[in-house]
Formats: structure tokens, C-alpha cells, sequence
């Protein structure tokens, strides 16, 4: 049997989706927490807690994140603050010596995502995003089936974020909560990377190709100051503030090979949940859709007269024939019911896995910095109207020849087949 090293982990951030989080790094073996901190000390308190019932050893509590640094006795540290200071946070633990993975969100400024590049380089140390929906069952089908050629070539995807999140935003106070001061003062795309993750993937971003510029445009900010009205009335401390950011922010990205992207950011408005995925190509077209994932593939799909073309289901036939193999694997090992379906548990695997082989990491720190850096850039072109904005070169021309990837069963460019034989 394979012996693991074990990772010793400082988590930093402990609100629900730390505390949840840590827990799922938690159920990857080899796995022990060393350390948690937060500002708030109750959360630590808590966090700790609950990691001191699930291994022998309980955690350190801390309240200042660079003291947690200091010790030599940590490998990794698992950061999830608030968004405006998930890159401070990975660009100290990896001076520090400890490699980092941080939850999703967008980049305040360009500078400090070319300072995560600078000193991951500098270091050696992983800086990996968090980004689960790379994960997801249905992308990680969807892309086993653009590298086996059935969408033809790619020309045109879509994705967002579109999520009625104006509980959580609207008692940020009450829940200490991140999200709302960033409504209240920015204006753009702020939370690009969960379906981009998967697009960038699968268009080859920062090997073979890169994003190159970007157009943003926001609707008027209504959603949430109705909701508090609404909710709480005309005395509650929100009623009468200004949020900034467009209820529905569209942000359309051009890359180097001649892909169109087009993200939707949408949080403020009553709405089901979606990510809206599209991917259309030379010979077909995959759509998320309400009450069933609709595909049609010019030659797979049943013949149709003339041009009304049919829609299939994705689920019915597509998803089972093109399963990845990671999703076979865990799905036959009984995959733990871990949070969103189980690809926290695949991401957060990816990570652990990655120290524990030294092999770089599926979503490394160019992925982190070019995926991050849409919401500054958003910020930027909405400002101006919608004007372009140039998306920095993160691999300084190193995309065009990058370094071979590393064939793992987590590998998101490739499907590693013999990572599954046994």
C-alpha cells in the first residue's frame, strides 16, 4: 500500500465555507490540521474544535494569520478570507515557506496578481485556486468529449454566476460576511472564475493560447436595495445605501487562438441558480438549460429535416457514455456526500495529492492570476464605458511553449487514461 506524506495545514479564514472547506481537506488522507486562525477568535475557537473531534493532535488558535506563518512545522496553508485578501494572504505563506491554496474570488489590482506569479517563482511554492467547478461532474464530461473532437473546433463559450445571493450579501453584517462591502464599493465582475475555470481549461489558456482582452458593461444596481427594503424596512442600516455593483455585470473576453468568451455576473435579482454554460463549435453545441442540459451534435445527434435541427438531453445519453474516468473512479468508491455534489472533495484532492507526489498542481499560479484577474480588469472597462482593457501575460511568453504538463489522475488538460488502470 502507498504510504502518503502527511501535510500539516494552517487554515486561515474559518467562516462557513472555511470551516467547510477545512473539513473536506480533512477527508483526504495524509491530511492534519495544525493551525486555525481568523480575526474573529470564536471562529477559530470553533474551527479548531471541530478539527480536535476528527484527529488526535488538536489545532492552534490564532487571530493574526503571519504568526501562524512563522511556525516551521506547517506545509500548507488553506486561506478562506475575504476576497480582498485571499493574494496578500498566498503571497506571504509562500514567502514564508508554505505552499497555499485560496478560495475563489477576484483580484483587487493587476500588481497583486503579478506579485502571487513573482513569488511562486521565486519560492517554488504552489499557489493553487480553489476553483471546484473544474470538478463538476458535467464539465469534467463535456471536456473528455471537446478532447475527443465531438463539438468540432471550439469558436464561442459562455458561463457566469448566476446566483440569488441577496440573503448572504444583505446580512453581511449580522453573518460577517465578505461579499457585501464589496457590492457596496466595486462595480464589475466579481466572482468570474467558476465557470471560466472550466472554459479556460478547455480552450488550453496559458498553454497554446491566453486571454487578451476584455470588454465589461453593468446594468443599473437596484436588486438588492429593493430586497432590503423590502425585507427589513425603511430603518433597517441598509435601507438607503448606494450599492455599486450592476445587478447584471456581461463581460465578453477575446483570447489569442479566436475564442470569444462571454461571462454574466448576476446576483442581485430573485432567479434559480445557474452557471450558464455554452459551448458551441464546428459541428455542435452544449447549452445549460432549466429542466435538462440540451446538446446537439451535427453528427451524432438524431437526423432532423431540413433545418429544424433536435435537442437532445445531455443527461441522457452524453453524460453516462462520456463520463470521466475521475468521476467513474469515486463514483464507484462511493463518493462521500461532500459539499456541491463532491467536487470540493475532488479539488481539494487535487491539492493534497499534488504535495504529496511533488507534481505541479492541476490549476497553477498562472491559472490563479489570469482567472483572478478578470474582476480588476472588469472594474476597469466598466468604468470606461465598456472599453477594452488589455489581460496581462502572466507566463510572460511562455504560454506559447509551455513546459509539459504533469499526466495525473487530476489533470485538467489532458485525460490521463493510465492514471485509471488500476
Amino acid at each position: 500500500m502507498e504510504t502518503l506524506k502527511v501535510i500539516r495545514l494552517g487554515c486561515v479564514g474559518l467562516g462557513g465555507r472555511g470551516q467547510s472547506q477545512m473539513r473536506e481537506m480533512m477527508s483526504v488522507p495524509g491530511v492534519t490540521v495544525a493551525a486555525c486562525c481568523d480575526k474573529h477568535l470564536d471562529r477559530a475557537e470553533a474551527a479548531a474544535k471541530s478539527a480536535a473531534a476528527l484527529q488526535e493532535e488538536p489545532p492552534a488558535v490564532y487571530t493574526n494569520y503571519k504568526e501562524l506563518l512563522a511556525r516551521t512545522d506547517i506545509d500548507a496553508i488553506l486561506c478562506c478570507s475575504t476576497w480582498i485578501t485571499h493574494a496578500r494572504i498566498a503571497i506571504d505563506s509562500m514567502r514564508a515557506g508554505k505552499d497555499v491554496a485560496i478560495e475563489v474570488g477576484g483580484a483587487a489590482s493587476v500588481e497583486e496578481c503579478w506579485r502571487m506569479v513573482r513569488a511562486s517563482e521565486e519560492t517554488g511554492k504552489v499557489c493553487m485556486l480553489l476553483e471546484n467547478c473544474c470538478y463538476d461532474r458535467k464539465e469534467m464530461a463535456l471536456f473528455r468529449m471537446v478532447r475527443e473532437g465531438l463539438f468540432g473546433e471550439i469558436v464561442h463559450l459562455e458561463g457566469g454566476y448566476r446566483h440569488d445571493l441577496r440573503e448572504e450579501i444583505c446580512y453581511g453584517r449580522e453573518n460577517r460576511h465578505g461579499r457585501l462591502p464589496n457590492f457596496i464599493a466595486r462595480n464589475g465582475e466579481l466572482y468570474p472564475t467558476h465557470q471560466l475555470g472550466p472554459i479556460a481549461k478547455m480552450i488550453g489558456i496559458n498553454r497554446g493560447n491566453r486571454f487578451l482582452t476584455l470588454c465589461s458593461l453593468a446594468s443599473k444596481s437596484r436588486g438588492l436595495r429593493v430586497f432590503v427594503q423590502k425585507r427589513e424596512g425603511a430603518e433597517y442600516h441598509l435601507a438607503n445605501t448606494r450599492f455599486n455593483c450592476g445587478d447584471v455585470v456581461s463581460t465578453t473576453i477575446t483570447c489569442a487562438n479566436g475564442e470569444t468568451i462571454h461571462l454574466t455576473h448576476d446576483c442581485s435579482l430573485p432567479r434559480p441558480y445557474s452557471r450558464a454554460y455554452m459551448i458551441e463549435g464546428t459541428n455542435g453545441i452544449f447549452q445549460e438549460a432549466p429542466f435538462g442540459n440540451a446538446i446537439y451534435l451535427e453528427d451524432n445527434s438524431p437526423p432532423d429535416t431540413g433545418w429544424d435541427h433536435t435537442w437532445e438531453r445531455f443527461e441522457d445519453t452524453y453524460l453516462p457514455r462520456y463520463e470521466h474516468p475521475l468521476w467513474d473512479r469515486y463514483r464507484a468508491q462511493g463518493i462521500h456526500a461532500g459539499g456541491h455534489g463532491g467536487m470540493d472533495f475532488l479539488v481539494c484532492s487535487a491539492f493534497i495529492r499534488a504535495l504529496q507526489t511533488g507534481t505541479p498542481p492541476p490549476i497553477d499560479v498562472y491559472d490563479t492570476a489570469a482567472w483572478m484577474v478578470i474582476t480588476c480588469l472588469s472594474e476597469q472597462s466598466v468604468a470606461m464605458g465598456g472599453a477594452p482593457v488589455p489581460i496581462p501575460d502572466f507566463t510572460n511568453g511562455a504560454w506559447i511553449e509551455r513546459e509539459p504538463f504533469a499526466r495525473t489522475a487530476f489533470c485538467l488538460e489532458d485525460i490521463c487514461e493510465e492514471c485509471f488502470c488500476n
